[in-house]
């Protein structure tokens, strides 16, 4: 059901007081992926900075993928929690709006034994809704193991893995393990998407792919056809990228990039923080080798992202406005 490249979208904030959701950004920013051949999207991920959103800006996010997409491509909506009946919530709130199946992360910091992990997922499922389960214990501080997996894989609903656990071994495991269910097992590393595609994965569930999602694509569509050659040759163009995506943490790399090329991102959310001088000259140096992304134009969306940033701050300091986002209890 879910296979290819599916950029894991960021949550443009607006530059004011309140970073407010910024809407009109997010359109235009799925309009532009979906125009470049992306074969899924998945909003309010981590990527997304589900963590830090309200229920409503949540809900809202979700809505907006849905109504800008328009059914041409799935939309797969992040919706765990470490809290199930929060998680219940959102999932329900999801399938009620119209989203083709949730992504959901593991239960992080409760550390839930096994029973407690297929009670969690299994009552998501019945929700009659597709699951796709997110291993990625570098943020859970726990592993799904891949028989675990397997016996999850056999819920009709819970129809893939997004697999970040970076153990290409395990994943195998999890491929084998599942080759009689229809399941699919999708990278959650854009670096290790080529590898786990010639294992018999289904695609990636990408960052990257926000920022430069032609070539993503095309890696995809080569890998798939078993163009070794030119899979290759784009996998290893792209490893810079990859690479860059992560010289901090998880989404600020992503947000500045895409202000760089042009789209909105807007700040992070606290307790994240802004990218620093260095690093963003480390990031230039990449964009800059992004085919149809020139010097040029990246400097005129720097000059407007700064523009941006200091009028909106103006205005909210003339209305004496201050607003702080009214967060969900836990994060996901």
């Amino acid at each position: 059901m879910f296979e290819g490249v599916l950029p894991a979208i960021i949550t443009p904030f607006k530059r004011n007081s309140a970073m407010d959701l910024d809407t009109p950004g997010l359109e235009r920013n799925i309009r532009y992926l979906v125009s470049c051949g992306i074969h899924g999207i998945v909003p309010c991920g981590s990527t997304g900075e589900s963590a830090t959103l309200t229920f409503e800006e949540h809900e809202k996010v979700i809505e907006t993928t849905i109504d800008i997409v328009n059914g041409k491509i799935p939309v797969l909506a992040g919706t765990g929690s470490n809290n199930t009946a929060e998680a219940l919530r959102l999932t329900k709130a999801a399938k009620d709006t119209g989203a083709d199946g949730v992504l959901v992360i593991s239960p992080y910091y409760n550390k839930p034994n096994r029973a407690g992990l297929v009670k969690h997922y299994t009552k998501l499922a019945d929700l009659d809704i597709p699951v796709v389960v997110y291993n990625v214990p570098g943020r859970t501080g726990q592993n799904l193991e891949p028989d675990l997996i397997a016996e999850l894989a056999q819920h009709p609903n819970i129809v893939g893995v997004k697999e970040a656990s970076g153990n290409i071994g395990q994943i195998s495991r999890i491929i084998e393990m599942t080759l009689d269910e229809d399941f699919s097992v999708i990278s959650g590393d854009d670096n290790l998407t080529y590898p786990i595609m010639a294992l018999g994965g289904t695609g990636v569930i990408s960052v990257a792919a926000n920022v430069d999602p032609k070539r993503m694509v095309a890696m995809y569509e080569a890998a798939k056809k078993g163009d070794t050659k030119n899979a290759l040759a784009l996998h290893y163009a792209l490893s810079p990228l990859f690479r860059s995506m992560f010289i901090d943490t998880n989404p600020i790399p992503v947000k500045r990039a895409v202000e760089l090329i042009g789209m909105s991102g807007g700040p992070v959310r606290l307790p994240l923080d802004s990218l620093d001088e260095k690093k963003t000259e480390q990031l230039k140096k990449v964009i800059d080798t992004i085919p149809g992304i020139s010097k040029k134009e990246r400097s005129g969306s720097s000059t407007t992202v700064k523009k941006q940033r200091a009028a909106p701050e103006k205005k909210a300091k003339k209305a004496g406005v201050t607003k702080t986002p009214t967060t969900k209890r836990q994060g996901r």
